[in-house]
């Protein structure tokens, strides 16, 4: 095991885990707003959701999940476990993405991805963040939050399913970003929120 020699104060610049754990909270409350709310409203959380979502699962692929299959003994399963909760994820998420929240079927499917997105955070945070913390030094931690923030600021913005690899992310992720973020920049132009 890895002496982490880490303060007792860790914030999200310092710590990928702390980073990643406070997503997962956004994430938690972004289905709840988008649960919670209607019409325009609705629509905005919903793309805020799915924004976050594409960005968050892209970087933890980039990033995190390379690192954590050689941190810890058990970590190249953990990582496929992930991965294959993380492909599941982004099909139900494009499925509902084409739907869009004024589908009358939306909600229903909404409420699956809801459970299976945070049940996927928790064994994230149990199962891959707990033993990465554990063997992974503090400068590492800090290095990997800020390459987190990196990969985040060119990731898609729309889930992609079946690129859950960080080299399928570095070869479809930049065409895939350009892509997203331009159909994002057409939108805000047009007022269109969904």
């Amino acid at each position: 095991m890895t002496d982490t020699g880490r303060p007792s104060q860790i914030g999200p610049d310092d710590d990928v885990v702390a980073l990643l754990k406070a997503q997962h909270v956004t994430i938690r409350e972004l289905f709840q707003e988008v649960e919670s709310s209607t019409g325009d409203q609705q629509r905005d959380a919903w793309r805020r959701l799915v924004r976050m979502l594409a960005v968050h699962e892209t970087a933890e692929e980039e990033v995190v999940h390379p690192t954590a299959r050689r941190a810890f003994d058990s970590g190249e399963q953990v990582v496929a476990e992930r991965l294959e909760e993380e492909r599941q994820a982004k099909e139900q998420l494009s499925r509902l993405d084409d739907m869009g929240p004024e589908d009358p079927a939306f909600m229903s499917a909404f409420l699956a991805l809801r459970q299976a997105v945070l049940a996927h955070a928790d064994a994230e945070e149990r199962e891959e963040f707990a033993q990465l913390q554990q063997h992974t030094d503090a400068d590492k931690l800090s290095a990997m939050a800020k390459a987190v923030k990196a990969a985040e600021a060119m990731a898609p913005t729309r889930p992609h399913p079946g690129v859950e690899s960080a080299a399928a992310n570095i070869a479809v992720g930049p065409f895939a970003a350009i892509v997203d973020r331009t159909r994002d920049a057409v939108r805000k132009a047009m007022g269109q929120n969904g």
